[in-house]
């Protein structure tokens, strides 16, 4: 499994707006092969700042498959207008891991 974190920093003032794109954007990336969960999470101490983690069966799943596949457009279309700097995503692999979080 492959873990895609991005730290989103959203224009102040547009969170809600992103969060009801993101609603419209989630069944995009859910529908891509290879696709097994996400998670998005909204700083306490930064309200404007999210934390997107998606979870992939393979690093390929998202960086081709989703990335180059025919929902991409969409999802750049209801959500990178939001960024403000643009997200840097990098992808990690499970090296340790408890309790119950899925890993």
């Amino acid at each position: 499994m492959i873990l895609e974190s991005a730290t989103l920093d959203v224009i102040p003032g547009r969170e809600v707006e992103f969060e009801h794109a993101f609603a419209e954007a989630r069944p995009l990336i859910a529908a891509s092969p290879g696709f097994l969960g996400l998670e998005l999470s909204r700083c306490l101490e930064r309200p404007s700042r999210y934390l997107l983690l998606v979870r992939w069966a393979a690093l390929e799943d998202h960086t081709v498959g989703f990335r180059q596949g025919p929902d991409y457009p969409r999802w750049r279309e209801l959500l990178h207008h939001f960024h403000d700097p643009f997200p840097t995503v990098e992808h990690y692999t499970t090296v340790a891991s408890a309790g119950g979080y899925p890993g």
